[in-house]
């Protein structure tokens, strides 16, 4: 149900709350008044069981002489994205929260905050966070404005957080140190062997890669720094990019290109659930399956190398298209090892299943009930694991993924096991479809031509990563650039979820509940002090560090 269906249907429920609407590939943009917001996104997830996806924030004072707030919600019975956009004053930008209503909202709101001045009234949470603690006030990096280049004097001071009661105990959880590539900051609450809360404080290394795209990059730039957002599932970051300035300006992609571009998504599925599958058992203590996941991960390895030139599947994609064909020799190599590795895969998962301290470690921990997962809008094995099928492949079907059929493995018992099991089977799936996408490859071009891009054209797009639903926005610019590039990895949606994961949970379970979605980090050190004369804990930025240490 596409199209002027759809749109019918929202002003229909929305009830004269629609000032303008805009039909976009894959997806519906209706502009609403500030003041409708909230009621807007209650019929939206009450009535029509949208499941929240994003929030962009965009200085559009270049376009229209206003900020937008743009809210995505995803109508997975209708195959459709909402995008809800409300246009803010440039003199004081502001809107009504709607975190009170959508959990999964917080940290976007934040974000939008932190980084575009846009004030979230009535908010919960109004603490930073992607900004550091010692970031001037009223300097806003996404505003046009702001230089790229530009590196503001910090503005020394703490926030500070108050304490728990003397029963409960703040418990960092790392590891985080400035020489790892990807720590991560867990507070976890603790009382007695129970955990009670967790924080989570991440984004220390944020990368600036929106402003970098949106000032520096021209279109077929931006795909080489996408790719580099994760260094597991990079291809997924290109092709969402790609897809959503392809959507935006309605370019034909071959139908060759697009069989390849679903053919080195599902080989990094294989290789990153693999890759998962080890680290877990190696949480577990069951380092043997550990080195039998990664042994069997190698030859997948071979073939992302095979396809791609790189282990990292980084290189091939363009927005258009893809640069490198596949030949007949290539297409049996990867018949002839995907063979060899799925007899491997099923003798590794009858032994992992099989060991019964791993499956007693697993079922009855990290409990998300399927409520909690609709409301934080988590995705991918995570929500799948809570008993909902949600699945970007078939709910907002992209590539050639309308061309195969395969099954969304769903369990119900919202647990460790469950997200666990999703894994498992969705590597079963992953080779099935990979089979189906060799003997249907059609033949052709691999690359449009003649690409021209219009200005100013939003184009939204969805990518189902191992982790989940990947997302990216753009709206085109001048000049052979973006004018708004936002991207929203799949774990960004998942980390709130750890409040209601971990929540009354042992303390020894802690590691393994958050693995289990399988996070993606980038943040780095950052030091919690605790005033043992107040109980008070603040954080240290790196430079007051360093003068506390002078003699």
């Amino acid at each position: 149900m596409l199209g002027v269906d759809v749109v019918k249907l929202l002003y229909d429920v929305l009830k004269g709350k629609v000032l303008h609407h805009e039909v976009i590939s894959g997806g519906v943009v209706i502009d609403v008044r500030p003041e409708d917001l909230v009621s807007v996104v209650k019929v939206i997830t009450e009535e029509l069981g949208g499941i929240y996806t994003v929030i962009v924030g965009v200085d559009g004072r270049g376009i229209d002489s206003t900020y937008h707030n743009v809210y995505v919600f995803s109508l997975d019975n209708l195959k459709t994205y909402v995008l809800i956009r409300v246009r803010l004053s440039p003199e004081d930008p502001k809107v009504e929260s709607i975190t009170p209503i959508v959990k999964g909202a917080n940290w976007g709101e934040r974000e939008v905050r932190d980084l575009l001045g846009i004030n979230l009234l009535g908010h919960p949470d109004p603490r930073r966070l992607i900004l550091p603690d010692d970031w001037p006030s009223n300097t806003y990096p996404l505003r046009k404005e702001f230089n790229y280049y530009e590196k503001p004097k910090p503005s020394l001071g703490c926030n500070y957080v108050p304490s728990r009661s003397e029963e409960v105990v703040a418990l960092p959880y790392g590891p985080y140190h400035p020489l790892l590539h990807e720590p991560e900051y867990f507070e976890l609450h603790v009382k007695g062997e129970t955990v009670v809360d967790v924080e989570y404080r991440g984004f220390h290394v944020h990368r600036g890669i929106e402003k970098l795209g949106e000032s520096r990059l021209t279109y077929n730039q931006i795909p080489f720094v996408a790719e580099r957002i994760c260094g597991i599932c990079g291809f997924v970051h290109n092709v969402c990019y790609c897809q959503a300035v392809e959507n935006a300006a309605g370019i034909e992609v071959p139908e060759r290109a697009l069989y390849i571009r679903s053919l080195v998504l599902e080989i990094e599925r294989i290789h990153s659930h693999l890759l998962w599958l080890g680290v877990a058992c190696h949480v577990l203590g069951f380092d043997t399956g550990f080195m039998h996941a990664w042994r069997i991960r190698e030859p997948v390895m071979y073939l992302a190398e095979l396809l791609t030139g790189s282990r990292k599947t980084y290189g091939i994609n363009l927005v258009g298209g893809v640069r490198r064909d596949v030949n007949r020799e290539s297409i049996e190599k990867i018949v002839k090892i995907l063979k060899n590795v799925k007899e491997e895969y099923d003798y590794f998962v009858k032994s992992l299943t099989s060991v019964k301290e791993v499956i007693k470690r697993l079922e009855g921990s990290g409990i998300l009930p399927k409520s909690e997962a609709i409301s934080y809008g988590v995705v991918g094995p995570t929500v799948r694991g809570s008993g909902l099928k949600r699945d970007v492949r078939v709910d907002h079907p992209y590539a050639a993924y309308k061309e195969v059929s395969f099954k969304v493995p769903v369990y119900s018992e919202c647990d460790n096991m469950s997200r666990l099991m999703v894994r498992v089977e969705e590597v079963y799936e992953s080779i099935s479809i990979i089979q189906q996408l060799i003997d249907k490859l059609p033949s052709g071009p691999i690359i449009a031509e003649n690409i021209e891009i219009p200005e100013f054209k939003e184009g939204f797009s969805g990518v189902e990563a191992p982790r989940g639903e990947d997302v990216h926005y753009v709206i085109t610019g001048r000049f052979s650039k973006v004018f708004r590039w936002k991207v929203r990895a799949p774990t960004y949606n998942n980390i709130p979820a750890l409040k209601v994961m971990l929540h009354e949970c042992p303390l020894s379970d802690a590691p393994l509940t958050i693995a289990s979605i399988d996070p993606c980090f980038s943040c780095t050190d950052r030091l919690v002090v605790v005033d043992v004369l107040t109980g008070k804990k603040f954080r240290v930025d790196f430079r007051s560090l360093a003068r506390r240490g002078r003699l």
